[in-house]
């Protein structure tokens, strides 16, 4: 399970699992990144529940 990040100065990807962890970065900063992490870390039941209904468990 991951989830992508969109940014005017690049993107990135980030797994949910086994943990929140960055997995590919193109493009943005170090304070782009944590701001993104920490709003997945904030919307993780959503972007889970999300995932789970559109792909499945």
């Amino acid at each position: 399970m991951h989830v992508h990040v969109s940014h005017a100065e690049g993107e990135a990807k980030f797994w949910l699992e086994p943990r929140i962890e960055l997995a590919q970065n193109i493009g943005l900063g170090t304070k782009a990144l944590r701001q993104a992490q920490s709003l997945i870390e904030e919307y993780e039941h959503d972007i889970r529940t999300a995932w789970q209904q559109h792909f499945g468990n």
